[in-house]
């Protein structure tokens, strides 16, 4: 049996619709070798439905992983997906991301020792979000920024994240004034990287936790590569209730502590002392 080429992190909090359209995009890819492992941060029984429903009708490879519901402990189930992972490339992403047909495909194209891929997103509005059909993915157009602009998007420069291929795509990832990071809903990397630095710090909760890695990931060696004009996904629209100030604050110190310091490691990670 061949081997698993890259594993493929979405987490996931109670966006069974979102996390439908999500999958229907990965049945699309256009490279095929890849599994879904589902983080899941203590979603109720209607997921776990949809992705038992899901496994019936695809032939795409998933699991899930699910914790118990004790607030927003995104990093705690981040690092379970990772040593569920059978591959030894990972791609991170959102149960809210929808991804070119092309994704999986271009993170493998990119791929290089001692780095990762800073891939980005394109945001999508709540109009255009919810008018999306299992049809508007198959046949692309939720990438297709004509389509999109005919549905009411505001005309802006991020337009070119959706149209930019070859020499086009690599003048403006090498160019752009945004860093190259650590960005949870687009970013992959060999998974022998984020073990070195014992994954996600599982103290933290919303605010910078997956940039905080990254950085734990540079101060080891490993250089962010801009991709953000060639792996696309498509952003869906919903709320943020678990944002809080003081989470964030402290977040913040962790990353302040982490910079100082220039931390390879955590203690609060994958392995307990």
């Amino acid at each position: 049996m061949k081997a698993i080429d890259v594993s493929v992190i979405i987490s996931t909090y109670n966006q069974p619709k979102w996390l439908q359209n999500v999958l229907w995009s990965y049945e699309l890819q256009n490279f095929k070798n890849f599994e879904i492992i589902i983080a899941d941060d203590g979603s109720n029984k209607e997921t776990e439905a949809l992705i038992d429903n899901f496994l019936t009708q695809s032939d795409l490879k998933i699991t899930h992983v699910w914790q118990k519901d004790n607030g927003f402990q995104k990093t705690k189930i981040l690092n379970k997906a990772i040593l569920k992972a059978k591959a030894e490339y990972l791609i991170f992403t959102d149960g809210d991301c929808m991804a070119r047909q092309d994704f999986v495909a271009t993170h493998l194209k990119m791929r290089r020792e001692n780095c990762a891929l800073s891939g980005g997103y394109f945001k999508l509005n709540k109009t255009i979000s919810e008018a999306i059909s299992k049809d508007d993915i198959t046949k692309q157009k939720c990438f297709d920024a004509k389509w999109l602009l005919n549905k009411g998007l505001k005309k802006t420069f991020k337009l070119n994240k959706l149209t930019s291929f070859g020499k086009k795509a690599w003048f403006l990832n090498t160019f752009t004034p945004t860093k190259a990071t650590f960005d949870g809903m687009n970013v992959s990397l060999w998974k022998k990287d984020i073990l070195a630095v014992n994954g996600f710090d599982e103290r933290m909760t919303y605010g910078g936790e997956d940039r905080e890695v990254g950085e734990r990931m540079m101060h080891n060696g490993i250089t962010f590569i801009q991709a953000r004009y060639s792996v696309i996904c498509v952003h869906l629209f919903h709320e943020r209730p678990y944002r809080n100030d003081e989470s964030i604050a402290f977040n913040k110190s962790i990353r302040k502590e982490t910079k100082r310091i220039k931390s390879k490691y955590t203690d609060f990670g994958i392995a307990k002392p």
